[in-house]
């Protein structure tokens, strides 16, 4: 007990959580091959109205609660790295799938939905750029860069695909010092980030799906205890908190409309 809060101590001490790591080949290709798998079945589900979103309208998400589910376990280890794949759900009641596409394009605005997730953000050709503020222990700054693609069918359904084509760590945010860490470098804690938005207007209002598939370091050996929180927690709640928001903004802005 007394060696591990020695540990921990020196952990929350340091500049950086566990020695500095550095993306694979083989962890970046292990990506890209799940990814080629994961957006094949999305497309075969978009096919179809009744597909479009696979998650039903349960009693939690009339609720008003946002449900978070993990797909293939959720997070795996692969040579080099760590995969991690969550999908998540909110109904929406009077929102329609253009003013979520709307939101979710707004690229100069986004840290107005998604603080303090999202510090700022920018529209960049073929998508965004945004700087991010993750904390779990430790806080990470990661600055990153996403190519988006979307379309509407027949204005009440939709989609939106937001794939990272760069991601830097940031040390010492904030300071004269601050500089990007080369890509690929730094703690791990985030090296890819895909989104992926399903959505449909229905009778109780518009259903919203995301899933998002994240690579990042693997846990140390030795380090489990200390690391795997942040690791494993990080991708689940990040979307959690994404869907949140964004069914918070498009309440708020539903709400304001009717009383115009």
């Amino acid at each position: 007990m007394k060696a591990n809060f020695l540990a921990a101590s020196v952990f929350l001490m340091a500049p950086a959580p566990c020695p500095a790591v550095r993306l694979s080949d083989a962890g970046a290709h292990a990506f890209d091959s799940y990814v080629s798998v994961l957006e094949a079945r999305l497309e075969r589900q978009h096919f179809r109205a009744e597909t479009y979103v696979s998650e039903p309208i349960t009693s939690q998400l009339l609720a008003g609660k946002v449900t978070v589910a993990p797909v293939d376990g959720g997070s795996w280890t692969v040579p080099g790295g760590r995969i991690h794949h969550w999908r998540a759900a909110a109904l929406v009641p009077a929102a329609t799938a253009e003013g979520l596409l709307a939101l979710l394009h707004d690229s100069a605005h986004l840290a107005r939905y998604y603080a303090p997730e999202v510090v700022a953000s920018r529209p960049i050709p073929g998508g965004v750029a945004m700087r991010f503020k993750k904390q779990r222990i430790v806080t990470v700054v990661l600055d990153a860069e996403f190519e988006t693609r979307a379309a509407l069918d027949r204005g009440r359904r939709g989609y939106s695909i937001s794939r990272s084509t760069h991601i830097w760590q940031v040390d010492r945010p904030g300071t004269p010092a601050e500089r990007r860490l080369p890509e690929g470098t730094g703690d791990g804690f985030l090296w890819r980030l895909n989104s992926y938005w399903s959505f449909t207007q229905t009778t109780d209002g518009l259903l919203m799906e995301c899933e998002a598939v994240s690579l990042t370091r693997d846990v140390p050996t030795g380090l489990g205890w200390l690391i795997m929180p942040i690791v494993e927690s990080l991708p689940r709640a990040s979307l959690e908190f994404t869907l949140a928001a964004t069914r918070k903004a498009l309440t708020e802005s539903t709400t304001q409309e009717a009383h115009r």
